[in-house]
């Protein structure tokens, strides 16, 4: 493979920046680009070793800097890698890199340095995945998820299980291949046992895939009600900041306004919808429907109520276009004199919360009752779970297997179709983990990578 090169650090001024080398040809490229104080020669340095030096362009210097070079295979991408640590501006390490690509280095494609950790067998698939999620993380738990995957935690569990049904294939193999053998028959029974704990085992990976996927990827929420009731003052208080206008005007939010915030360990990604009411100006109209589209499409829904008067024909109206079961009702203004009537409302909802989004007041008890909703707590994030669609469709496909497997010895299928489909469930585990696994569905993984990772 070729010389690969990019800078890994964001793109934008700071301390400091990296530029990254691997590849066959790594070492003599910095060797070209860098000198290290008092003539050590970079092709001598040992891995795991530093340098303090100037980095050139032909003649031309650029920046003093930090050269550290990785020996294969003890290195990230398993290949010979240096890495040039500068001072963080763009131009210094842009430049740094030109003069890397000069020198027979080609610029590495997103997630190229993580794709040949993969092929060079020092991540599995699950783990390379789970690359991003650390460095996508918002929170202290979401962090976790992501070091367990990468530790292996997923790998560990589907080897478990690939494990079980190789066994179960030879076993099956020997009997049918060898009848001549005194090779033990393979009892229907003992094969189901077998069959219904790798089902056990692969379930927990999926069993807390939607709490988990909440978790990673945020609460897709629509805040919702009738024309001034605080809906954009709510949006407000929960974004830490003044995302949408607030008056006391009725109307003043036309369109979806937008914000991702963390709620605890979640994050809400809020949209601060058109007051739902009837009303004869066409662009208000538009924005009426586009809050009416948003209640059907969102995970969670948080109606807004105004504490301080009664119901309206606009907000039994909007009560009626609600699913009940992914909706909040936020009594909004508890910080004056309550005049709704609290209970109409629980004709139609079963989760309340008392805020006020003025005082900046019911946020913990908002938060408590979200993470009631969707079932969230400590053990969601302990608990290892497939990391992304990708996984999921994996083990999906794997359980079907079993299940069918399962499904013909209870009817008493022939031992060699039950073969067949326990095969299936194992290429199902080996797609999960990388083993077996087409180009193009590995380039579609690593290119949601970053550059440089």
């Amino acid at each position: 493979m070729s010389t690969i090169a990019a800078v890994s650090t964001p793109n934008a001024v700071g301390g400091l920046a990296v530029i990254r080398i691997s590849g066959d040809k790594a070492i003599e490229i910095a060797e070209a680009v860098f000198r290290p104080v008092g003539g050590k020669k970079v092709s001598d340095m040992k891995g795991y070793t530093c340098a303090y030096g100037d980095a050139y362009d032909g003649d031309e210097h650029i920046d003093d800097c930090i050269l550290t070079v990785f020996r294969a295979p003890h290195s990230y991408t398993g290949e010979d890698t240096a890495e040039i640590s500068c001072h963080g501006g763009l131009y210094v390490s842009k430049k740094i890199l030109r003069a890397i690509l000069k020198n027979g280095a080609e610029n590495a494609e997103a997630g190229e340095f993580t794709k040949r950790a993969f092929l060079n067998g020092k991540l599995d698939l699950t783990q390379a995945e789970a690359v991003m999620d650390i460095i996508s993380a918002r929170g202290e738990k979401e962090l976790k998820m992501a070091e367990s995957l990468r530790e292996g935690a997923a790998y560990r569990t589907a080897r478990k299980c690939s494990d079980k049904l190789m066994k179960i294939l030879g076993d099956l193999a020997a009997w049918a291949d060898y009848p001549e053998e005194d090779i033990p028959e393979v009892e229907p029974d003992a094969l189901m046992k077998e069959l219904r704990e790798v089902r056990s085992d692969l379930s927990t990976l999926v069993e807390n895939y939607d709490s988990g996927r909440l978790i990673r990827e945020g609460i897709s929420t629509a805040i919702i009600g009738r024309p001034n009731v605080g809906k954009s003052t709510l949006f407000n208080c929960l974004s830490g900041c003044e995302r949408s206008i607030v008056t006391d005007i009725a109307g003043t939010t036309r369109d979806i306004v937008e914000e991702s915030v963390r709620l605890g360990d979640i994050t809400l990604r809020l949209s601060d919808t058109a007051g739902i009411h009837d009303t004869d100006d066409v662009i208000e109209g538009i924005g009426v429907d586009m809050a009416e589209k948003m209640i059907d499409k969102a995970e969670l829904v948080l109606a807004v109520f105004d504490g301080s008067c009664p119901l309206t024909e606009d907000d039994l109206y909007l009560v009626n276009k609600i699913n009940k079961d992914k909706t909040i009702a936020v009594i909004n203004k508890s910080d004056v004199d309550l005049k709704l009537d609290i209970n109409e409302l629980t004709k139609y909802f079963i989760h309340f919360v008392y805020v006020s989004a003025k005082e900046n007041s019911g946020v913990i008890d908002l938060k408590n009752m979200v993470e009631e909703i969707f079932s969230i707590n400590e053990q969601t994030f302990e608990n290892v779970s497939a990391a992304n669609e990708r996984q999921k469709k994996c083990i999906d496909s794997a359980l079907r297997s079993i299940d069918e497997a399962i499904s013909a010895l209870e009817i008493g299928e022939m031992l060699d179709a039950v073969n067949v489909i326990i095969d299936e469930a194992e290429q199902s585990i080996l797609s999960l983990t990388g083993e077996k696994i087409t180009d193009a569905v590995v380039d579609e993984v690593f290119s949601r990578f970053c550059v440089g990772k």
